[in-house]
């Protein structure tokens, strides 16, 4: 694997602006200077005039290009992985929503092989899956299908299909019949479990966090808000200084102005982006064919034929530049997209900080917003 001399470069996540030089080999970051050191690398990059950021990491992801998660294989899921990557993001957890046994089985099995033809490859890196809402209120669905909802039969077995490695993830309403015992049972197995597509009330939500969820999926959406006499799911994530939240940074599923207010009650140490993508991110408006039903995007706006929002048709990048416009610092930018959504899933000791002896996911954005280069564990791509 070749070597990676990065010159003059600004790193995000230290809020400083004297340029540094960052060193790569075999895929990890060697060493941070700003001292000549007379290391001689095989590729160098010149970095002035760009800012470096930890790669991105995507840990709610149903698609782009054309590419339902549900519906791919392994080479269709890989274009996925190359058009992320393109964008910023260096690790992501390719989302489910519910379906059937069967197809979770065979999707699955193409996860598996996706993570073996992606090594080594400069593609956003597939770490694991994410099971969105099998577990949810039915009256909290958005764009899920219900008619696939499951229900936990506290047999200490989740009943989902598992990868041979990678992490295990999956959104839930804990208020669920048998959804604390859900909870544990994943917690135990070794899942995040993360609270979602629910109306719980205070007292089952402080149960849940109790028993290991403290994490909450695309806050203010698919869940009961705020209100001055009912502080809600929303209120209660809110006002606990231990629980976080993901939020998806589009301006669509969360006006601007309450996107910032949310951000800056919770501080930004505490919020992960996500993008939330679906299908037709990449392909401009138009309608697709998207879970059983028609799903129309217009002006960046998804809708369905029960007038639901369907997922978002953002990246990651694109949430960057969103809260960027709202004045969050590069510092801020990078925990928010990076280390926050790796801490989030337990994979902050591999990704999600420039630092030494982490693997050298990283994407330099230049003074204009665009991503000039992205190196995902040591390989560059072809931006």
């Amino acid at each position: 694997m070749a070597s990676i001399l990065i010159k003059d470069i600004v790193l995000a996540e230290q809020n400083v602006t004297r340029p540094t030089d960052i060193f790569v080999e075999d895929g990890h970051i060697i060493s941070l200077s700003n001292v000549e050191d007379g290391r001689v690398a095989d590729i160098v990059i010149d970095g002035a005039g760009s800012t470096a950021f930890a790669g991105f990491v995507d840990i709610h992801i149903h698609g782009a290009v054309g590419v339902d998660i549900n519906e791919g294989d392994a080479e269709s899921m890989f274009r996925v992985a190359a058009f992320l990557a393109n964008n910023g993001v260096t690790s992501w957890v390719p989302t489910l929503v519910p379906d059937s046994d069967e197809n979770y089985r065979r999707v699955i099995g193409e996860i598996e092989r996706l993570m073996q033809i992606q090594a080594g490859k400069p593609v956003a890196q597939a770490v694991g899956v994410h099971y969105e809402g099998v577990f949810a209120n039915e009256k909290m669905c958005g764009a899920l299908r219900p008619e696939y909802f499951r229900r936990f039969a506290d047999s200490g077995s989740i009943g989902l299909p598992t990868l041979k490695s990678g992490v295990h993830v999956t959104t839930l309403a804990p208020e669920a019949d048998g959804g604390i015992d859900l909870i544990k049972q994943l917690v135990s197995d070794g899942w995040t479990p993360l609270i979602g597509h629910t109306r719980a009330d205070i007292a089952t939500l402080d149960a849940a966090f109790a028993a290991g969820a403290r994490h909450l999926t695309h806050f203010f959406n698919a869940m009961t808000g705020v209100h001055h006499r009912d502080v809600g799911v929303a209120g209660w994530a809110l006002t606990n200084d231990e629980v976080t939240f993901d939020i998806i940074a589009d301006g669509i599923h969360v006006e601007p102005r309450m996107l910032k207010m949310a951000v800056d009650s919770k501080r930004p140490d505490n919020v992960s982006l996500i993008s939330d993508s679906v299908a037709p991110t990449g392909l401009g408006d138009g309608s697709f064919e998207l879970w059983g039903e028609t799903v129309s995007v217009v002006n960046g706006r998804t809708r369905n034929e029960r007038g639901s929002i369907a997922g978002s048709v953002i990246t990651m990048l694109d949430a960057f530049h969103q809260m960027s416009q709202l004045g969050y610092s590069a510092h801020d930018l990078s925990i928010m997209t990076s280390l926050n959504p790796a801490r989030t899933i337990g994979i902050d000791g591999m990704v999600g900080s420039i630092e030494v002896g982490m693997c050298a996911d990283i994407v330099l954005i230049d003074d204009s917003g665009s991503v000039m280069q992205t190196i995902v564990r040591g390989v560059p791509t072809d931006n």
